[in-house]
């Protein structure tokens, strides 16, 4: 399987029209807490969440937390 890292991609976040920078974003949901690098702009803090991680990794961790 090819993963790709945060620091492999580049984009711009539009508003500041700044490159997004890797950066460990925490995610809080049902009382629990998970962590992942992602890319944020470094001005507003907006977070790029792609696709694959919002259909795959987190519906899955969304799921397990639901049926606890």
């Amino acid at each position: 399987m090819n993963k790709t890292s945060p620091s492999d991609i580049k984009l711009i976040c539009i508003p500041c029209r700044t490159e997004m920078q890797p950066k460990r974003v925490e995610f809080f949901y049902l009382g629990h807490t998970f962590a992942q690098e992602l890319l944020c702009c470094p001005l507003c803090n907006q977070v790029y969440i792609p696709e694959i991680l919002a259909k795959g990794r987190m519906a899955e961790v969304e799921r397990e937390l639901e049926d606890k």
